[in-house]
């Protein structure tokens, strides 16, 4: 008996259920903090505040990794970063909260990268291949083999149970009831195929900042070469095609054409000369702004190409000066090209797109006179490449804080000819579709054509808009200076507003 019984105690194994994986748990929190805020939700502050809930989950899970200093500068980082999306979330602060996040992260946990291409090509690795990553660990986290072992413990159970629970719904009609809830049809009728979605990607939009992996730099050792050493390759442009005599002459011709080119924009844009018949200053503007960028782009192509580091052209007493000029006048042809597109704005209204292309221009012409230092400093490409994109940078951010949809909407009323511009009418339509932030100049409009109807109406639409940005999970620091805007004006003349 004694040992029957301790016999049968050794043969029963207790069932332990396996405690989900800390990091696993705390991605699902996440995701269900996504769905509180943007599931069927206006996002705005709501984004900020994931971020920062991100962040702080992050450094949890990471901190053995982390260097004060490091983890300091990544915090500045971050702060940065959310501070346009703090003023308004729109795309490019959308996509400089992300840069930041991951920028920060990679400042914080990853001392081994160290130059500015390991950084970049981390960084690339981190947003492109992370929000994968989260599919494969998901088996390991979830140890499929030990819920494989499982089901199979369970199946006998499972299979005498379904009979046994048949059996009391034919003798039971509440039991039957019940039963009838567990059609699969009704249970798939309550399940939404779209926030199922939407958990998964943010399972792995979150994943990769909880369980932090970069990738390690492989050490590669050279060894000798046990066979004949091949002959090397031939080079990909040959001297005669791109040497010196070559470059002295196309900088000779490109000088005489682009002269040529600057002394017509000095007649007719700068010096305001009289246009050939049929044409107007604003197509002669337009038609050239766009294809003269291309050109400066073109012709800065060519400068890199010809005057590499170390090339026998940049060491040249004569070709040096004729690239100066050349690179002078590619600068005297971007501002020509903004001159045009300023004209032509100045008739025909701002858009964003001629707002993007004003900054482009800008950058272009930028561009050029950092290809000028790095020839002068005797700088590497590698320098030209991280000046441009410091630049890039800091034009992106200060761009993010500029309420470019009150500034189009007050230029274009400003310089209309209904209010003694010399530009067009206003375009209503276009001022519709720049959203809340063009509710001032909308509501001038109104009061200059003595009640527009029709325009109120669809002002009223966005004055709902408006107050719908209002709500907490989409509250931006611009929307709110705008309502505070528009309730003064309201207090002041409460009879020229319309209803709204």
């Amino acid at each position: 008996m004694t040992s029957l019984a301790s016999t049968s105690t050794t043969d029963i194994q207790p069932i332990k259920p396996s405690a989900p994986s800390a990091k696993l748990a705390t991605a699902l929190l996440l995701a269900a903090l996504a769905d509180w805020l943007f599931y069927d939700q206006r996002i705005g502050l709501s984004l900020t505040l994931f971020a920062i809930a991100t962040a702080c989950v992050s450094a949890l899970f990471n901190h053995a990794a982390f260097n004060l200093r490091r983890a300091a500068i990544g915090g500045a980082v971050l702060t940065l970063g959310i501070v346009p999306a703090v003023e308004e979330l729109n795309t490019l602060s959308f996509l400089i909260l992300v840069a930041s996040l991951a920028t920060a992260l990679l400042l914080a946990t990853n001392p081994d990268t160290t130059e500015f291409t390991e950084r970049a090509r981390a960084l690339r690795n981190f947003l492109l291949l992370g929000p994968f990553r989260f599919f494969l660990d998901a088996p390991q986290m979830l140890n499929v083999s030990a819920f494989t072992r499982g089901i199979a413990l369970w199946l006998m159970p499972a299979a005498l149970g379904t009979v046994f629970v048949a059996l009391f719904a034919a003798a039971n009609p509440v039991i039957e009831q019940w039963v009838s809830l567990l059609n699969p049809k009704v249970v798939f009728g309550h399940v939404n195929m779209w926030r199922v979605l939407f958990w998964t990607l943010m399972l792995a939009l979150v994943w990769p900042f909880i369980h932090v992996r970069w990738r390690r730099k492989a050490i590669v050792t050279s060894t000798e070469a046990d066979g004949p050493v091949p002959p090397p390759l031939p080079p990909m442009i040959s001297a005669e095609f791109l040497g010196p005599s070559t470059i002295l002459r196309s900088l000779i011709l490109f000088n005489l054409l682009f002269a040529a080119q600057s002394i017509l924009d000095g007649i007719y844009l700068w010096g305001h000369v009289a246009l050939p018949d049929n044409m107007t200053y604003a197509a002669y503007a337009h038609r050239g702004a766009y294809p003269l960028i291309a050109t400066a782009l073109l012709a800065a192509a060519f400068v890199l190409v010809a005057m590499r580091p170390g090339g026998p052209a940049e060491k040249s007493k004569v070709i040096r000066p004729l690239v100066y000029l050349w690179v002078g006048q590619n600068v005297l042809l971007v501002a020509s090209s903004i001159l045009r597109l300023d004209l032509y704005v100045g008739i025909y209204m701002l858009t964003y797109w001629r707002t993007a292309a004003f900054i482009w221009m800008g950058l272009v012409a930028l561009g050029l006179i950092l290809i000028v230092a790095r020839i002068a400093l005797n700088r590497s490409n590698r320098w030209l490449v991280c000046a441009n994109l410091t630049a890039l940078t800091i034009v992106l951010y200060g761009v993010s804080l500029v309420n470019f949809d009150a500034f189009i909407a007050d230029y274009n009323l400003t310089h209309s000819s209904e209010t003694g511009g010399n530009g067009v009418k206003v375009d209503a339509n276009y001022l519709l579709t720049l959203g809340p932030q063009a509710l001032p100049a909308i509501d001038k409009v109104i009061a200059l054509r003595g009640g527009d109807y029709c325009l109120a109406g669809r002002r009223d639409r966005l004055v709902e808009s408006q107050r719908q940005d209002l709500a907490w999970r989409a509250w931006g620091f611009r929307s709110w200076r705008l309502q505070r805007r528009l309730d003064a004006q309201a207090k002041i003349q409460p009879g020229d507003q319309p209803a709204g």
